[in-house]
């Protein structure tokens, strides 16, 4: 049995959702298992949505309940993830019940199929070694073909069927983004931030930067004490001749792939700036950074995580 996904010109998935502001929005998530119908979830939840997965479907209307026109009837978007492995699961059923709450004026309902040729889905768990839920003993794509032939009449049914066969699991988190999105994802969360290698790296930094070729004003008598929030500290490590070279080059290196990142969903970035103690270079350079860059559009966070511990010329290693 064939076990490619058909093409359904009828159903196009290239523009996104209209929302509305009467209704509640809800969706209904189904699709092929392995073709990311789990990821799909996860981005909704990340966009606002609250979501529910593995719901027998059946209860569907009284999760839903009646109809209400009060004013305090309306509700945050909801989105149901279902699949084969429900308990009484029976697609007929499903689409009965699917048009009848898209009769009522108080749901705005959308159905979304996830679907992935039966080649690449075979491939999928072959590399993970998970064994296909309708599989029973047979073979990986025995499974995949049975459960096709069960879940046919429901992608024919909805409205937004996404083909995951060539994309990989960020371009199905872009795209569910955009189709579901109330609006253009928010602003990418910066974070610019100092430490200390000498008190450990930082365990969540995208990107860090070690500060330590430059001149260390620990070794400077009058500003030992002093910080890299201190205008003779920063003055000192602006005189480092290898200061505006380097900082030129990692402020164009940033302007370059932050806009990337953000293009790619990424939510969060992290960019970390490191000296010995984490107290004067790193802090100097991580706030000289974070200006520039809001200079540029971005909002980034600054934290300096070693700014209150002491000075110790044992942590500084030797002067040079």
């Amino acid at each position: 049995m064939d076990t490619e996904p058909t093409t359904l010109p009828d159903r196009p998935d290239a523009a996104p959702v209209p929302r509305s502001d009467e209704s509640q929005r809800l969706l209904l998530v189904t699709g092929m298992s392995g073709a990311g119908k789990s990821t799909a979830l996860d981005v909704l939840e990340d966009l606002g949505w609250e979501t529910i997965d593995n719901f027998p479907i059946r209860l569907l209307d009284r999760l839903v309940g009646e109809p209400d026109t009060g004013e305090d009837a309306q509700r945050g978007p909801l989105a149901i993830g279902f699949d084969s492995r429900t308990r009484g699961f029976d697609p007929a059923d499903i689409i009965q019940l699917v048009d009848e709450l898209s009769e009522r004026d108080d749901l705005a309902l959308t159905f979304l199929f996830v679907d992935c040729a039966g080649t690449e889905l075979q491939r999928r768990y072959n590399e993970t070694r998970r064994r296909h839920p309708m599989a029973q003993g047979r073979t990986v794509i025995d499974g995949i073909s049975a459960e096709r032939e069960l879940l046919d009449p429901l992608r024919h049914r909805a409205e937004v069927v996404v083909d995951t066969t060539a994309m990989s699991a960020n371009d199905l988190q872009n795209r569910i983004r955009h189709l579901f999105a109330d609006h253009a994802p928010a602003t990418m969360a910066l974070t610019i931030s100092s430490f200390g290698f000498a008190r450990g790296m930082p365990p969540l930094a995208d990107l860090v930067f070690d500060m330590r070729f430059l001149d260390n004003p620990h070794w400077v008598e009058g500003l030992r004490e002093l910080t890299g929030e201190d205008e003779a500290v920063g003055e000192h490590i602006r005189r480092d001749p290898a200061f505006d070279t380097a900082f030129d080059q990692i402020e164009q290196l940033l302007l370059t792939l932050l806009p990337r990142y953000e293009a790619q969903g990424k939510a969060y970035v992290h960019v970390a700036f490191g000296c010995t103690g984490g107290r004067h270079r790193s802090v100097y350079t991580a706030r000289a950074m974070a200006q520039a860059l809001r200079a540029a559009g971005f909002s980034p966070t600054v934290r300096h995580r070693n700014l209150g511990s002491r000075a110790a010329d044992e942590i500084e290693g030797e002067p040079r």
